[in-house]
């Protein structure tokens, strides 16, 4: 049988803290950090990459310059942000946030323009933050509630969706139950509330194609609100009330606007 190699592939850096501080995190089988949570630290990671998207987590703040110096200032990186159904699918909705860099236990999707390889990221002085890490968004009408997490240890695949390597391009993310290896650590993984098997679309945003409700709209302004598939979801109600809607990007008065 062929094997799968996954965008969770590969990178073992035991995990230790040297006397000088600096902490090599383990993105293989997984770190425990309790005993790190909260402390300032030289951090050193060796994770693997493919051309392509891959998923990435990790449990300290990363700036977008040594994004860019470890990745290229080409690579992108972006953030679920909504879901929503598309006909018998699921629509992810993922926005580029790299002007934000990577923060602490948010799980994103990086897409990397060059050779595949082990890449090495030293960061100075980080915070490392031992919290859960994923978000959660529901579709609305059927309910499906999408959760997207980073495997902080190595974590068996059944009933999750990846992104396999061999089919990256799109930052596809398909049920992975037959692969064997699962997740390995620092890698993403998105899982559904009603564990059926259904097919995910990726659907990839700008940083400036949303905006907020009030940058487009007055407070008192009745207002009709629309998915990005065009179907509505709301009829006739306060700008201000589009902000209580479900986390996600949305349509009014013919512009896009997210809620947080």
């Amino acid at each position: 049988m062929k094997k799968l190699y996954f965008i969770a592939a590969l990178a073992v850096s035991a995990l230790t803290a040297n006397a000088q501080g600096t902490l090599n995190l383990s993105t293989y089988s997984g770190t425990n950090l309790e005993k790190y949570d909260g402390k300032a630290l030289n951090v050193s990671v060796s994770r693997y990459v493919f051309n392509g998207w891959n998923t990435i987590s990790l449990p300290f703040n990363v700036s977008t310059e040594d994004i860019n110096a470890i990745f290229g200032n080409d690579c992108r990186l972006e953030k679920l942000v909504g879901v929503e159904n598309d006909g018998s699918n699921i629509k992810l909705n993922f926005q580029d946030c790299k002007e934000e860099g990577i923060k602490a236990n948010v799980p994103y999707i990086l897409y990397f323009s060059g050779e595949a390889g082990t890449k090495k990221l030293n960061v100075s002085n980080a915070i490392i933050q031992d919290e859960d890490a994923s978000v959660s968004f529901t579709a609305q009408g059927t309910g499906e509630t999408v959760t997207m997490s980073c495997a902080k240890k190595q974590t068996n695949s059944a009933g999750l969706y990846g992104v396999l390597a061999k089919d990256n391009a799109e930052a596809k993310f398909v049920n992975v139950d037959d692969i064997k290896n699962g997740f390995y650590a620092t890698r993403c993984f998105i899982q559904l509330s009603s564990g059926n098997s259904t097919m995910l679309t990726t659907n990839h945003i700008s940083a400036d194609d949303a905006t907020s409700i009030t940058a487009i709209a007055n407070e008192s302004d009745i207002v009709d609100v629309y998915n990005i598939s065009g179907v509505k979801v709301a009829s006739r109600i306060k700008a201000t009330d589009v902000n209580n809607l479900q986390k996600g990007i949305y349509v009014v008065k013919g512009r896009k606007v997210l809620v947080k």
